[in-house]
Parts: C-alpha cells; sequence; structure tokens
C-alpha cells in the first residue's frame, strides 16, 4: 500500500487501481464514527440546549433618587495614590421612606449602583400627619452641621441645601427648615435631616 490509493499486482505484472477507502465522519461524538445524520442530530440538540433562556426584565424600582455630591477622592498606598470616585445619593419614595447612601468605586457608575444599595439599607420610615407635614418642631446636630424642621401650614416646603432634597423625597410639605450652621457639605447637611426626622415621635 502506498499513498491514498492501494494498489494490487496480478500475475501477468499489471496494476489496478482501486477506489480509496470511505472517509469516516468525525464529529459529534469524542471516538468518532457514525453517519452523518445521527451527527447533526446530536449537534442540534446540544446546541439547543445551550440557548439561554431569556432573562426577565427587572421591576421598575418605586424609589425616586438623586445624586448630591460626586467628588473624586485619592488614597495613599505602596504604589502611590490610587483614586476614586465618591458618590452621595438620596433615595425615597415620597411616601415617608427616605434614606442617605454614600458609593466608591474607580468609576461613577459602580459608585452610583453602591450607594444606591446603601441607602436602601438606611433608609428610615417617616412619622407624618395625615396631609405628609411633620407633627411638631425637630432639629439635630450632626458634625458641624445642624438643622431645625418647624411645621408651616400651608407654605409648603421651604428648605435648601440637601436638606430639601431630603424632604421632597420623603414626600414631606408643609415644612420651613433652618440650617443653623455654616456648614456647605452637602453629605453633613443630609445627614442633619435624616437625624432630625428620625427623632420625631
Amino acid at each position: 500500500m502506498t499513498g491514498d490509493i492501494e494498489t494490487k499486482h496480478n500475475s501477468a505484472g499489471n496494476t489496478n487501481a482501486t477506489t480509496p477507502p470511505p472517509q469516516k465522519y468525525f464529529g459529534g461524538q469524542r471516538g468518532g464514527g457514525g453517519d452523518a445524520s445521527s451527527h447533526d442530530g446530536a449537534g442540534m440538540r446540544r446546541n439547543m440546549s445551550r440557548r439561554r433562556k431569556p432573562r426577565s426584565r427587572r421591576a421598575v424600582s418605586d424609589f425616586d433618587q438623586k445624586v448630591i455630591d460626586v467628588r473624586r477622592v485619592a488614597r495613599v498606598g505602596a504604589g502611590g495614590r490610587r483614586f476614586s470616585f465618591r458618590v452621595v445619593i438620596v433615595l425615597g419614595d415620597k411616601k415617608g421612606s427616605v434614606g442617605v447612601g454614600i458609593g466608591k468605586a474607580a468609576d461613577t457608575a459602580h459608585a452610583i449602583e453602591k450607594a444606591t444599595r446603601h441607602a436602601r439599607k438606611s433608609m428610615i420610615k417617616v412619622k407624618t400627619t395625615p396631609s405628609m407635614s411633620i407633627p411638631h418642631e425637630t432639629e439635630a446636630k450632626f458634625s458641624s452641621a445642624r438643622v431645625i424642621l418647624i411645621p408651616a401650614r400651608g407654605r409648603g416646603l421651604v428648605a435648601g441645601s440637601s436638606v430639601r432634597t431630603v424632604l421632597d423625597l420623603a414626600g414631606l410639605t408643609d415644612i420651613t427648615a433652618k440650617i443653623w450652621s455654616r456648614s456647605k457639605n452637602k453629605l453633613n447637611n443630609a445627614r442633619v435631616a435624616i437625624k432630625a426626622l428620625r427623632a420625631l415621635q
């Protein structure tokens, strides 16, 4: 036998060429062999099994959110300074629930995602009147920020800075908020507003 064609010598010395041996089909099973139709069917079954089921759409969130502060922060390590982003988010359903969250990541998208999860975990339920106001006057102090919340019937929401964002996303109205400190830190102002709302009885 030489090459792919098998030759046969007879007594007269003539050489007759015979057809090459039939080729085998490989694929489907690891050992090879079998006809093409069986392997094609096995391949189709595998492809159908590999198809992923369509993912169900996520339910629309009932909470409104607002980013009140985005800063680039640096952490000093052995290899030098490493920069990341810090995002502060206020999350609320405008039905009495509100929370403040902080997230840090290498990019703003991941930082917003972390801040949203943190705000959900730290959410509080505000004790309100039937008209979505507060039952009595309250004040609080957090770090250098100090705020006082006063119920004011018929005046709407009178507040500034991030205190207004917290009260608005909580769904509160007819409140006058006064910031007695000179602090311009939006995170501290939001936290002191949450602390004042938590003190309501």
